[in-house]
């Protein structure tokens, strides 16, 4: 049967997804893997529309779930990988972590295993885990992969929480304290001209208002290294409601601002 582009074809043979990507490659177009776990949310398909928006590229999507969701195909998803890849891969994201490192290296190892299967040109995260894009990218660089990384920003409810897995597992009584930790990064993020000790001033006291204790609030320069002074960085934080894990992230132009500018 001949392949038909955007018909989301499925396949379980890790051989017969690498087929594809090499014949995808070798008439001249783009690769684009989309790695999924084992859920669907709004957030993932805004991944597999961002992939979709590369022009001229094949997308494939990698899921391990127990049926393949008819979204892929609404969302005329070139192939699916329905099952789990090999990840015999150790990778160190070579920064100080916030994160657990098990974690993170197997959310990294995931990425670099569906990179490697489909044969893939691109590649498209979300910047809801943070630390787990910067990894990937410290990753697919140090392996000279010649796979190019795309971030899509944090997709997020009308209240501003993220859409997440395990953000749609906290209880209904602490949906307020919930709701506290992106107030408090926003905050944070409108503090930014002022400076490091503002913002984290600022976070903390937002978050201590509403009666929740952050496991860590974190500023980052873009490579998950120590924050500059003035310039572009990232804001993350944890909390854990009632056993539920929550992390958050926002992007700030730290001591950046209209006080700065320096009158002529």
């Amino acid at each position: 049967m001949a392949f038909e582009p955007g018909q989301a074809v499925v396949v379980t043979d890790e051989a017969l997804l690498a087929t594809y990507g090499r014949a995808f490659r070798k008439i001249g177009k783009s690769v684009v893997v989309v790695p999924l776990g084992t859920d669907l949310h709004a957030g993932h398909v805004e991944l597999i529309r961002a992939a979709k928006s590369l022009l001229g590229a094949y997308v494939v999507v990698t899921y391990s779930g127990a049926e393949v969701p008819d979204v892929f195909a609404r969302e005329h998803v070139d192939v699916v990988f329905h099952g789990a890849l090999e990840t015999r891969v150790g990778v160190d994201a070579g920064v100080d972590p916030l994160e657990p490192a098990e974690e993170t290296q197997r959310a990294v190892a995931t990425i670099l295993a569906a990179i490697n299967a489909s044969h893939a040109t691109d590649v498209v995260l979300g910047e809801k885990d943070f630390e787990v894009l910067v990894a990937a990218q410290y990753a697919v660089s140090g392996l000279r992969m010649e796979c190019k990384l795309h971030s899509v920003p944090t997709v997020r409810t009308p209240d501003g929480i993220p859409v997440s897995n395990r953000n749609a597992r906290v209880a209904v009584e602490k949906r307020e304290a919930a709701l506290a930790l992106s107030a408090a990064l926003t905050a944070g993020a409108h503090a930014a001209e002022r400076g490091r000790d503002a913002v984290l001033e600022t976070v903390r006291g937002v978050l201590a208002a509403a009666g929740v204790e952050p496991e860590y609030v974190e500023l980052r320069d873009l490579a998950m290294r120590p924050a500059p002074d003035e310039g572009d960085a990232r804001l993350l934080a944890a909390v854990d409601l009632g056993g539920v894990r929550l992390i958050d992230n926002v992007g700030l132009p730290l001591g950046v601002g209209f006080k700065n500018i320096d009158s002529e």
